[in-house]
């Protein structure tokens, strides 16, 4: 009997272990794939900048606009935009892409920045996040040809002479560089990403690591299986640096020295991964999406340059 106790034992304990494996790796699939519904709040690192914050969207609040919507491809899903027209009539329009688990009055900053350049404003909520419908987050891989149908309503709103901007931050950042590898019209004449990541496997297991002290074998093999199955594609199938090396735009690159969510080198990767024109710019002492923060009339200027450059 103790012999066979025993290989009841031996035999039980990779079956505990595996299952424990395969539960953790649906428990983090939901954490990082499932809707996100809550009022996005600032970080802890942000809250120094909330006042600021709040007057954004205050502003954002009050300000005129228009609601748009488009239906997901693949699932039908309802999708919603604010469109904000610039005080003077212009055929310049930026599209922004927001972060993961915020939504359109999130990019309140930004927006009255580039309204103040003289643009039109498109704001989405992304798959999952706000009043859009969806399930689940796709980190920027469905949510590319979201955008194709975005870019879309905006030529058709302001005409063939359209000049469109990409703009993204952290997610966004991811959206509009694996949207770069898409065929586009020829109205998207530049892009800007903020604190991007190279590709969503490479992101999780940055996490899983810092924040779980675990490797990535065997639970990114297993997320990317969940992932698969559920919404299509594997992890590393979602690549910002494979969509930019057939990227024909040129591209400004921001991240901040001290990001220690989605770490600095990723953009360093992208950047070296563009073969079109492109400029990087490292923020000093800037964390995660903090480099409008630190210095939002630096952040204007520079941006400012790149557009005097490539855009206007």
């Amino acid at each position: 009997m103790g012999i066979k106790k025993n290989i009841a034992y031996a035999l039980s304990v990779p079956t505990i272990m595996g299952i424990g494996t395969f539960l953790f790796s649906e428990y983090l699939f939901k954490l990082g794939m499932s809707r996100k519904d809550l009022d996005p709040q600032p970080s802890k690192d942000q809250l120094k900048y909330a006042n600021d914050y709040y007057r954004y969207v205050n502003w954002y609040l009050r300000t005129e606009k228009e609601t748009w919507e488009i239906n997901e491809a693949q699932t039908n899903d309802r999708l919603v935009a604010s469109y904000i027209p610039a005080d003077e009539n212009t055929n310049k329009t930026i599209i922004m892409a927001h972060g993961f688990g915020c939504n359109r009055e999130t990019m309140a900053n930004f927006a009255k920045m580039y309204h103040d350049m003289g643009l039109n404003v498109l704001i989405p909520d992304d798959r999952a996040h706000g009043e859009s419908s969806g399930k689940y987050v796709t980190f920027g891989w469905l949510d590319r040809m979201d955008y194709l149908q975005w870019i879309d309503l905006v030529v058709q709103k302001n005409g063939p002479q359209s000049k469109i901007l990409l703009f993204g931050i952290s997610m966004g950042a991811g959206i509009v560089t694996m949207l770069s590898g898409e065929k586009l019209p020829k109205q998207v004449k530049a892009i800007i990403a903020d604190c991007g990541y190279t590709n969503v496997a490479d992101e999780f297991n940055y996490l899983l690591k810092m924040e779980y002290h675990l490797p990535s074998y065997p639970i990114e093999p297993l997320v990317s299986t969940i992932n698969r199955r559920r919404l299509g594609y594997y992890l590393d199938d979602a690549s910002c640096t494979s969509q930019l090396k057939k990227n024909k735009l040129p591209i400004l690159f921001i991240h901040g020295s001290k990001d220690i969510y989605v770490p600095t080198y990723m953009s360093y990767e992208n950047y070296r991964a563009t073969k079109a024109s492109k400029q990087l710019w490292i923020v000093p002492g800037a964390g995660h999406e903090e480099s409008f923060w630190i210095n939002p009339q630096k952040y204007k200027h520079r941006v400012n340059d790149f557009l005097n450059t490539y855009y206007y």
